[in-house]
C-alpha cells in the first residue's frame, strides 16, 4: 500500500523501493529521515507552487542528494553534490528512466547548494532545492501547514538536527576541502577547522597567467 504523509504520496513502485533500499544501507537515521523530510517539503512546496512534478523523480532527487556525504559515496575529492548526483542518473537509467529525466534528477542534486539557480530549471530540479531550503534553513515555512509540518516531523523526526546535519556536512567534506571552493559549504570547514583556510576568489584573479 503507498504510504501517504501530510497529503503526499510515496509512489509504491520498484524505483521507489529500490531507492529507499540504497540509501537507507549507505545514511544513518539522521541522513537518511533528512532525505525523506527533503522529499516531502519539497512535494509540499511544489503543490503550493502549482508546480507539476514526476514524483518519483522527485523521490530518487530528495533521497539521494546526501549520498556523496556517506562513507560508500564519498571515496572522491570531488564536490559530495556530484558524487550523489552521478549515484543517483547510474540508478535512473538502469532503472529504465531516460537520459533527460535523469539529467534532470543530476542537476536537482548536483545544483542543491547553489541558491536561486534551481528555482529557475525543471520542477524535479527545483523540488530537490525547495525541500533542501526547508528542511536545512527553514525558509519559506509558512507555505506548509503546521498540521502538515507535524505529521512529517512525525513520520521523519529530526531530533537535534541543526547540529546533526553540520556535523554530517563537517565528516562528507572533511577530506577534499578544495571542493568547497566558490560554495557555502567552506563555511562548514572554516567554523569546525580552525585551520582550514578559504580560497580567495579575488587572489586567484590576480594571481592569474594573464599578463597585466
Amino acid at each position: 500500500m503507498p504510504d501517504t504523509i501530510a497529503g503526499i504520496t510515496v509512489p509504491d513502485t520498484t524505483l521507489v523501493r529500490e531507492a529507499t533500499a540504497l540509501v537507507r544501507a549507505a545514511t544513518d537515521d539522521d541522513l537518511f529521515h533528512h532525505s525523506c523530510r527533503v522529499f516531502l517539503w519539497g512535494a509540499l512546496k511544489a503543490r503550493h507552487r502549482g508546480l507539476d512534478v514526476d514524483l518519483e523523480l522527485a523521490y530518487v532527487g530528495g533521497l539521494f542528494h546526501d549520498l556523496g556525504l556517506t562513507p560508500a559515496y564519498a571515496a572522491s575529492t570531488g564536490r559530495f553534490e556530484v558524487d550523489g548526483a552521478e549515484a543517483a542518473r547510474r540508478f535512473l537509467l538502469d532503472h529504465g528512466r531516460s537520459a533527460a529525466e535523469a539529467r534532470d534528477v543530476w542537476l536537482a542534486i548536483a545544483l542543491h547548494t547553489t541558491p536561486e539557480v534551481p528555482l529557475h530549471l525543471a520542477p524535479e530540479v527545483a523540488v530537490v532545492t525547495l525541500g533542501v531550503e526547508t528542511d536545512v534553513l527553514g525558509l519559506d515555512l509558512h507555505e506548509i501547514s503546521e498540521e502538515d509540518r507535524a505529521e512529517v516531523v512525525a513520520a521523519h523526526p529530526r531530533p537535534d538536527f541543526k547540529n546533526r546535519i553540520l556535523r554530517a556536512f563537517r565528516d562528507g567534506m572533511a577530506h577534499r576541502p578544495a571542493s568547497t571552493f566558490g560554495t557555502m559549504n567552506d563555511d562548514v570547514l572554516a567554523h569546525f577547522d580552525p585551520s582550514f583556510e578559504r580560497t580567495d576568489f579575488v587572489d586567484i584573479i590576480r594571481a592569474g597567467a594573464w599578463p597585466e
